[in-house]
């Protein structure tokens, strides 16, 4: 019998290195990757949707995710994941994928850090604005109802965190 698929979220504010530990951890596992920002970023590129996008970049990796569950895959989503409604909503989806979910939450303990990581950045997703410092700040990020497993990018490299992500995922 194969193993049950695995949904991993890799969760957390802008700067605290989602998208560089995302990158190393899905070397290590093998596994499908979403992106939020590359996801968003192509649904605005196409013109279709202007504004906001609010739900649209989130209920479409849900769909996709849920393919790939559904086909026997675990799969890596990288999110902010700011609330209770939108962590809900991916449990749903785990839940009716017949899935495990594994919450992961990367935070930055250092402000100095963080704000340098937010400061410096590039990004590589093309046409894609990232927030500055002020709107990092400012954005709505709820503590989390269950506790996720949590890891500090202040102090590690993104190798070492992603190898702790990987040990506790088994």
């Amino acid at each position: 019998m194969a193993p049950t698929p695995t949904l991993i979220l890799l969760c957390g504010l802008p700067g605290t290195g989602k998208t560089t530990v995302a990158e190393r951890l899905v070397a290590r596992l093998r596994v499908p990757y979403l992106r939020m920002d590359t996801v968003e970023q192509a649904i605005r590129d196409s013109g279709e949707l202007a504004g906001e996008l609010h739900a649209v970049g989130y209920l479409t990796c849900h769909r996709i995710a849920d393919d790939q569950l559904r086909a026997g895959l675990s799969v890596l989503v990288e999110c902010v994941n700011p609330l209770p409604e939108t962590r809900d909503a991916w449990r749903r989806v785990a839940s009716a994928a017949g899935a495990d979910i594994r919450e992961v939450e990367l935070v930055c303990s250092d402000g100095d850090v963080h704000r340098r990581r937010i400061e410096q950045r590039e990004t590589d997703v093309p046409g894609l604005v990232k927030p500055d410092w002020g709107a990092v700040r400012a954005r709505r990020y709820e503590p989390w109802d269950r506790p996720p497993l949590t890891v500090d990018t202040a102090h590690v490299t993104p190798e070492e965190a992603a190898a702790t992500i990987a040990a506790a995922l088994g």
